[in-house]
C-alpha cells in the first residue's frame, strides 16, 4: 500500500479464505452489507444509497459492480484488487473532504456524478447524484498512468472552476 491508502482498512485477500472463492465472495458480501446495508453512508450530509436490482444470486447490483469488471452487464467478471479493496469505498466516502482524497463532480452518461479518488488517483469511488441522496454507483482501481493522469486533469480542472466560480 502506499503513502496514500495506508490510512484505510488493510485489503482483503482471497489467500486468507483458501483460495476458495465462494467463501471469499461469502466475506466480501458480508463487509458491503455491514457498510452498506445494515448500517447507513452518507456523503457530505446527504444519503448513501445502493442500486439494489438487479439481484444476481441474492445480491445486489452494486455489490457486483465494486467487485466485478467489464463494460456489459452481463458479461462481467470478478476482479481480484476491486475485491480485495472491499473495505475502501465507506471509509472514503465518509472522509471525502479530507486531505487525503481528492473529490469532485463531473458528467457521465448525461449524470452528475461524485467521484472520489485516493491522493495518487489509483482508485476511485463513483457516486451517481440523485435527488436527496447519491447512489454508490462503482469502485475501481485505475491501473494505468495515462488514465491517472486524466483523472487528475479532471480533478483540477473542477477545482479551478470552484475558485473562479
Amino acid at each position: 500500500m502506499s503513502e496514500h491508502t495506508n490510512w484505510l482498512p488493510p485489503l482483503v485477500l482471497l489467500e486468507e479464505y483458501g483460495g476458495n472463492w465462494e467463501s471469499y465472495c461469502e466475506a466480501l458480501y458480508a463487509i458491503f452489507r455491514d457498510d452498506f446495508i445494515l448500517s447507513q453512508a452518507t456523503y457530505d450530509g446527504v444519503r448513501v444509497a445502493i442500486k439494489r436490482h438487479p439481484l444476481d444470486r441474492g445480491r445486489e447490483a452494486t455489490f457486483w459492480h465494486l467487485i466485478q469488471e467489464g463494460r456489459v452487464e452481463e458479461e462481467r467478471l470478478p476482479d481480484l484488487r476491486r475485491c480485495e479493496r472491499i473495505r475502501w469505498p465507506r471509509p472514503m466516502i465518509g472522509a471525502s473532504s479530507s486531505d487525503d482524497l481528492r473529490c469532485w463532480r463531473n458528467w457521465r452518461r448525461g449524470e452528475e456524478r461524485v467521484v472520489i479518488a485516493v491522493g495518487d488517483f489509483t482508485y476511485v469511488v463513483v457516486l451517481a447524484v440523485r435527488q436527496g441522496y447519491v447512489l454508490l454507483w462503482t469502485a475501481y482501481c485505475v491501473e494505468k498512468e495515462h488514465n491517472r493522469r486524466k483523472l487528475q486533469a479532471e480533478c483540477d480542472e473542477y477545482r479551478r472552476g470552484q475558485e473562479t466560480g
